[in-house]
């Protein structure tokens, strides 16, 4: 269903307020959804709200007017859900015309509507939770969506706005990280998750390295593990920050990387990518880009493997490092 025009007086949004805080991997599957808002009312003003930790992923985007750090710290917990109403007013000082809740949590569309203007539009997912759809005038069916992406750009379709490709991902440069020497090619290897049960283990990073050698390894990320080192391995886990990790993916020869943002980064930007999947749902949350790599349950398949599409055993850490040596 079209945006009402009756809602808003007859006009376009002058003001558009997009919530969508976190976390980092659904911020990157944001990005195409909002470039088609942006693209639709290119007279608007767009701001996005974010969580400061996620904001350098919207660094010159040329589809953001105004980036709103949402200080998720101080307002954690039912007394910080008590504060929002008093902090709105900086956001609603300049009140939205259109809101659209990618979230889909009470916090969100307790914003979303704090922040509209009187007679503003509020859009949100149909599957939102803790009532946040209580919020809402319209709602965007994701019925049977799979891949986040897909859910998001049916937000924007549910606008009246086609979601056909090619689609955008506006990330940033990045900037280097001090003193590396980009002369030789390399292979970035992101190991480690948060998530439980995503992660390597250091003996397969291991392996993986020394398979890989004489060929140059880049580990980055954030573990509290420690990598026995390696004469081909530069070990940068812990050491770099969010634009230099995207600098670094911008570069690599070939990444790979446990189920985890920095892999969604690595997908929005480049198809010489091996997302690696233990228990999650690579269908849901795996590489967008079709020529993408899929390692799951022990076999090596494209993201969008077609019917019938023959699945690349992969049975050991020795046979994936030669999978990736042989796209070098």
């Amino acid at each position: 269903m079209p945006l009402p025009t009756t809602s808003a007086s007859d006009r376009d949004p002058r003001e558009i307020l997009v919530i969508k805080p976190s976390s980092l991997g659904d911020v990157v599957h944001t990005l195409p959804a909002v470039a088609l808002v942006k693209k639709r009312w290119p007279a608007a003003r767009l701001r996005w709200l974010i969580n400061p930790e996620w904001a350098p992923l919207l660094a010159g985007n040329p589809h953001v007017d105004e980036v709103v750090i949402f200080p998720r710290n101080e307002l954690r917990g039912l007394r910080g859900l008590a504060r929002i109403p008093e902090w709105a007013k900086s956001v609603s000082a300049r009140p939205a015309d259109l809101v659209l809740d990618f979230q889909g949590l009470l916090r969100s569309g307790l914003i979303a509507k704090l922040c509209r203007a009187r007679d503003g539009h509020i859009v949100g997912l149909s599957d939102a939770r803790e009532g946040a759809g209580f919020f809402y005038h319209q709602k965007a069916d994701v019925t049977g969506i799979d891949h986040a992406v897909d859910r998001y750009l049916a937000l924007v379709a549910a606008l009246g706005i086609a979601t056909t490709p090619p689609l955008e991902w506006p990330l940033p440069e990045g900037s280097a990280p001090a003193g590396f020497s980009e002369a030789a090619p390399f292979v970035l290897l992101h190991p480690f998750s948060r998530g439980a049960g995503k992660s390597l283990s250091v003996g397969d990073v291991t392996s993986f390295c020394r398979a890989l050698a004489p060929f140059r390894v880049v580990l980055a990320g954030r573990s509290e593990e420690s990598v026995p080192p390696a004469d081909n391995v530069e070990n940068l886990l812990n050491r770099t920050t969010l634009p230099e990790l995207i600098w670094l993916i911008r570069r690599a020869a070939f990444t790979v990387s446990v189920d985890s943002g920095p892999m969604h980064i690595a997908a929005a930007l480049t198809p010489r990518l091996l997302s690696i999947h233990t228990w999650s749902d690579p269908r849901k949350v795996g590489p967008y880009r079709p020529e993408a790599w899929i390692l799951k349950d022990g076999k090596l398949s494209r993201a969008s493997r077609s019917k019938g599409e023959v699945e690349q055993p992969a049975a050991d850490v020795a046979a994936v490092a030669h999978f990736v040596g042989a796209q070098l």
